[in-house]
């Protein structure tokens, strides 16, 4: 038998709130859940699972219509797509960290430059 769980201890189990939670099924990010009898909805370990790892791509900054593209095709079992998918955000990902690398150091030298002329003078 599989856990469920209510949307309590779902929240607390993945950090986010039960608005965050009722959106992301609502915009199909999530499969649907099931309702106990008395209505409340029901979350099982598949949702939990999925929460996280949402969770963890928007930390890498992607956006929420390419994890639904990327949810899609995993449901689909489309695995190349899937992969294609990630590939493309790492790429993104690698690109933006050179370019804040790049903006760093500029920054760092247009400080240097500032400091000696002004100790130059």
């Amino acid at each position: 038998m599989e856990l469920t769980f209510s949307i309590a201890e779902i929240s607390e189990k993945s950090g986010l709130s039960y608005d965050t939670i009722r959106y992301y099924v609502k915009i199909g990010l999530l499969p649907p859940t099931k309702r106990k009898e008395n209505g409340q909805r029901e979350y099982g370990t598949i949702h939990l699972e999925r929460l996280v790892f949402i969770s963890h791509l928007k930390r890498t900054g992607m956006p929420l219509s390419e994890i639904k593209h990327y949810m899609s095709l995993a449901t689909v079992q489309n695995y190349e797509k899937c992969y294609d998918v990630l590939y493309k955000h790492k790429l993104e990902i690698e690109s933006q960290m050179v370019l804040e690398l790049m903006n760093y150091k500029l920054d760092h030298f247009k400080d240097l430059m500032k400091k000696s002329r002004l100790g130059g003078e």
